[in-house]
C-alpha cells in the first residue's frame, strides 16, 4: 500500500462536558489520550503521515480546511443515539474516504433494540426483548423472569451493572427507572441467557468479510449463569474475568455456531472494515446475538478486540494495518502503488 495522509477522528474523556449528576460510567466509551497516541504511533510505523483531527466541531473545521486522504474513525460522537454516525456522515457528505462502517450502520448498531429487530428479521437468534420508553410501558411487559435491563443506545457496558439481571417485578421496575433517569433514554429489557459469553472479531466487507477469531469471556469466580460482563467486572477485570481465545469451554460445534451467527449479524447490519459481535449462549446451547460494536475500542491493553487478537498471536500493528487496508480496498485508486 502506498503512503497515505491519514487524519484520526477522536474524542477523549476530557473533551466531553458532563451534565450535573451524570452517572459515573457516562464516559466509559471515550478513550484516554494513550489510545490515540498508540494509534497514531502505529500508523506512522506503518509508513503513513498522520495528523490529529479531533471530534465534533474541531473535526468539521479541520476537514473543511485541509481534508486528509483517509479519516481513521475513532470518534464516538456526543449527544444522541446517532452520535457514532456524526464523523462518517460528514466524511460521506464531503467525499472523504474513511474507515469503519457508514453512518447508517453506525446509528443502527448503537440502538440495540433496532439492531436486534434487524438481525431477528434476518433469521438470526436473539433473546426476546422489549423497549421501554416510559415507566407506564412496564405494565405491558410480559416476558418471563429472569430478565436483563440496560440502556437501549449505549456501548462499553454503560449502564450495565451487577443489578441489571432481575428476578422479579420490583427489580425490573428499579432497573428500568435507573436507566430512564440516569441515561435519559429508553431501556432495553431482554430474556436473560444463562450460557457462555463470546465475542467474535470480524474484518472486511462484501466478499472479503471474514472472522479473525473469537474469545470466551468467562468468570473467574462465579458460575457462568451468574456472570455479568458489566461495569464492575470490566473495571476490575484482572480479578473477575478470564479471557480465552480461542474459547476454552465451547465445543467445536458451539464455536462454529458462534462464528456463523456473528458473521450473519455483521452482514445483516451492513458492517464493514472491522466490528466486534457479542453473543451469549442460551439454555439449549445455541449462540444468540447480543449486540455489535461497529467501532470497537482500540486501547492497546484493555480493548476487548485487542485482548482477543493478542491471545491469538495477532499484534496491534497488524490489526491496525488490516483496518486501513480494508478501508482502502473500498476506494478505487487508494490501494494502488505509487
Amino acid at each position: 500500500m502506498r503512503r497515505l495522509d491519514i487524519g484520526i477522528a477522536f474524542e477523549t474523556k476530557p473533551d466531553i462536558q458532563l451534565a450535573p449528576g451524570a452517572p459515573t460510567d457516562i464516559l466509559e466509551e471515550y478513550d484516554g489520550r494513550e489510545t490515540i497516541d498508540a494509534l497514531a504511533g502505529t500508523l506512522r510505523s506503518l509508513g503513513h503521515d498522520v495528523r490529529m483531527l479531533g471530534g465534533g466541531r474541531a473535526f468539521v473545521e479541520a476537514v473543511f480546511a485541509n481534508p486528509p486522504g483517509l479519516v481513521f474513525n475513532n470518534a464516538e460522537g456526543c449527544g444522541s443515539r446517532s452520535r457514532e454516525a456524526h464523523v462518517p456522515a460528514v466524511c460521506e457528505m464531503l467525499g472523504i474516504p474513511f474507515t469503519h462502517s457508514d453512518p447508517l450502520t453506525m446509528a443502527l448498531t448503537l440502538d440495540k433494540a433496532l439492531a436486534k429487530r434487524v438481525v431477528a428479521s434476518a433469521g438470526i437468534r436473539t433473546a426476546s426483548f422489549r423497549r421501554v420508553d416510559a415507566p407506564a410501558d412496564l405494565e405491558e411487559i410480559d416476558l418471563p423472569f429472569p430478565l436483563f435491563v440496560k440502556p437501549a443506545a449505549e456501548g462499553s457496558s454503560m449502564g450495565v451493572r451487577n443489578t441489571s439481571r432481575v428476578a422479579d417485578r420490583a427489580g425490573l421496575e428499579r432497573e428500568v427507572l435507573r436507566c430512564l433517569r440516569d441515561y435519559r433514554q429508553p431501556a432495553l429489557i431482554e430474556a436473560y441467557l444463562p450460557g457462555s459469553e463470546v465475542t467474535v472479531g470480524i474484518v472486511g466487507s462484501g466478499a472479503r468479510t471474514r472472522a479473525i477469531g473469537s474469545m470466551e469471556i468467562a468468570p473467574a469466580k462465579l458460575g457462568v449463569a451468574d456472570f455479568i460482563y458489566g461495569l464492575e467486572s470490566k473495571r476490575e477485570y484482572q480479578e473477575h474475568v478470564r479471557y480465552y481465545a480461542p474459547p476454552r469451554h465451547l465445543s467445536p460445534a458451539e464455536q462454529a455456531d458462534a462464528t456463523a451467527t456473528a458473521l450473519a449479524a455483521y452482514r445483516a447490519l451492513g458492517c464493514r472494515d472491522i466490528a466486534r459481535v457479542d453473543l451469549r449462549f442460551d439454555a439449549e446451547g445455541r449462540a444468540n446475538f447480543l449486540e455489535v460494536n461497529a467501532l470497537p475500542g482500540l486501547n492497546p491493553v484493555t480493548g476487548d478486540i485487542i485482548v482477543m487478537t493478542g491471545l491469538l498471536g495477532i499484534d496491534y500493528a497488524a490489526l491496525i494495518a488490516t483496518i486501513v487496508e480494508e478501508a482502502a480496498w473500498r476506494y478505487p485508486g487508494m490501494n494502488d502503488c505509487p
